[in-house]
């Protein structure tokens, strides 16, 4: 198997455990941010129409997870479309991956920092 962190969610001690990689965390926290509007991409470029031709896998590039005991630290770094009030975004953001993260793993999440790496112009067709 790879070489990623896993981390325990939950344990039924007769049926086994269930384990996490924190990529997966991250694929959860991007795939939320690019939902909101106003965000343009992920650091990076990392677009929705990307993800579909390169896999999910590209999502966790802009997005870091520190894990400790249940808690789970994002930072993730973003391109806003112009226009966009940063502040609102940012907090739409923040709500948006705290409440993915928490109703998929079951983890508790405790900080979603957002920096704000670009901002994207709309280009005319």
């Amino acid at each position: 198997m790879e070489d990623r962190n896993r981390y325990k969610i939950h344990d039924n001690g007769s049926l086994g455990e269930v384990q996490i990689a924190d990529e997966v965390v991250a694929i959860i926290a991007g795939l939320a941010a690019t939902e909101v509007e106003g965000v343009g991409s992920m650091a990076g470029n990392i677009t929705n129409e990307l993800v579909g031709k390169l896999g999910m896998k590209v999502l966790s590039k802009g997005v870091k997870v520190d894990v400790l005991e249940d808690v789970v630290c994002v930072d993730i770094a973003l391109n806003i479309e112009y226009g966009f009030n940063i502040l609102e975004t940012s907090k739409k953001v923040q709500e948006r991956v705290k409440a993915a993260i928490e109703n998929m793993t079951g983890l508790t999440v405790s900080d979603v920092n957002v920096r704000i790496a670009s901002v994207e112009i709309e280009k005319t067709k």
